[in-house]
């Protein structure tokens, strides 16, 4: 899969002095890539790479002659503000880039000045998708979350029998994508009211879901299944995605086709993406339960059982108004790991292309949510309060059974290892806002 180089070298260290502080989400090791512009302005947006508290404009980095050949080569159509042609490149552009970018950002580099100018604050600019998304499918890989949700409704068989055969998936909205900050006005539609018979108006049960997303770099052409060996050769990078949930509006309409209006009116993911060489030194072995069903022959590799998994320490963070008004901090809600996922990131992808469906660049795969196996690791709020009968209690002494107005979920996580450094992710956040406003 992906090798671990010099750039992962945890005693490397930056001139870009924040980059080195130890819990910084995005220390030299790391450098993940995203678009943004001048907070405030109405410039084009362009691709950036996070660095400590700053950015890396690459094409002003490009200009000065600081990445040249290959590096260089590789930024070519992304002058739109859209990666996807970077993307579509596949690894080799990728490690180009990530090696010229750590020779000039360590310390010591004659590169230094000539770089220097091209960085901007991190907190002076604002962000926008990396890329266009031109397909957006949800899976259902979190075995701990599909277990808990099951038993809300059939407590003596929670898992339905397909699920330990096949990723379940769904496809979603892409037009409804957001990057972090994302505000959103609160979903209505029908419920189910007395009897059988509707109701309409805002939802009541509006939720958070824990993901993790991961964009595709190169396609495949219409007809031609990705294989379990290529198929961690199409994927770019992860980022972290809240895909909102209409619990109620969902509980109606998900019978007999599945989610729609539950799910259509917002999607939230992180503004950098981690590539997957940075993520070459948490692998992690993917193994099966002792007495589940091993996966069909076109699911299983080598390669996945060895190294399939990510360790990712995952987390949900709240800050209601109260806390704002009293300029409290968010509080954690939970934690958990996508290492537990019951299908790994290849297994999505040969899946979705098994049957001859044409991957794109830019396309999303969510993980479905990510819930850890432990009491109090639940994903969502419809897990963490029973289904809405055991609220969760704040240090504020405010309670929550599902969202309120006003309210802004975080995401967070990051990747530790003996002998590496840590990476993160950086923030994922949204902010409901009453019904009809904007």
């Amino acid at each position: 899969m992906y090798g671990i180089d010099e750039t992962h070298d945890a005693s490397l260290r930056s001139w870009v002095d924040s980059a080195n502080e130890a819990q910084t989400d995005f220390p030299i090791q790391n450098l993940p890539i995203g678009v943004f512009r001048r907070a405030g302005s109405q410039d084009t947006f362009r691709p950036g790479v996070a660095i400590g508290d700053q950015v890396v404009d690459l094409l002003a980095a490009r200009d000065a002659g600081v990445l040249k050949g290959e590096a260089a080569e590789a930024l070519q159509g992304c002058e739109s503000g859209e990666l996807n042609r970077f993307m579509a490149q596949g690894r080799a552009a990728r490690l180009a880039l990530r090696h010229a970018l750590s020779a000039a950002l360590r310390s010591g580099s004659p590169q230094q000045a000539a770089l220097q100018p091209c960085l901007l604050r991190q907190a002076d600019v604002e962000h926008a998708l990396p890329c266009r998304v031109g397909d957006y499918t949800d899976f259902y890989t979190g075995i701990h979350h599909a277990t808990a949700v099951g038993k809300l409704f059939r407590p003596d068989n929670p898992l339905l029998p397909n699920y330990k055969w096949v990723p379940i998936g769904y496809h979603g909205r892409s037009s409804s994508l957001g990057v972090s900050g994302q505000v959103f006005v609160r979903p209505q539609g029908q419920t189910k009211g007395a009897g059988d018979t509707p109701e309409f108006g805002p939802s009541k049960r509006l939720d958070y879901e824990l993901e993790v997303g991961a964009f595709i770099g190169t396609g495949n052409p219409l007809g031609t299944p990705v294989g379990m060996e290529q198929a961690e050769d199409h994927l770019f990078g992860l980022v972290l995605l809240n895909d909102w949930s209409a619990r109620d509006l969902q509980a109606w309409e998900y019978q007999p086709l599945g989610p729609f209006l539950a799910k259509n009116f917002a999607s939230t993911i992180s503004p950098w993406i981690v590539t997957m060489e940075a993520l070459a030194p948490f692998r992690a072995p993917w193994t099966r339960a002792e007495g589940d069903p091993q996966p069909l022959p076109y699911l299983d590799s080598p390669a996945n059982r060895r190294q399939g998994a990510v360790d990712m320490a995952l987390e949900v963070w709240l800050r209601t108004p109260a806390m704002a008004a009293a300029g409290q901090p968010a509080e954690r809600l939970m934690q958990s790991n996508f290492r537990d996922a019951y299908w790994s990131l290849a297994q999505m992808v040969a899946h979705h292309s098994v049957n001859g469906c044409n991957l794109q660049p830019g396309d999303l795969l969510g993980s479905g949510t990510q819930s850890g196996p432990e009491e109090g690791q639940g994903g969502s709020l419809l897990e963490l309060t029973h289904g809405g009968q055991k609220p969760v209690r704040l240090a504020n002494g405010e309670t929550r059974t599902f969202l309120a107005d006003g309210d802004t979920v975080i995401l967070r996580a990051h990747c530790q290892r003996d002998g590496f450094r840590r990476i993160g992710f950086g923030d994922c956040a949204g902010t409901v806002l009453p019904a009809g406003k904007r």
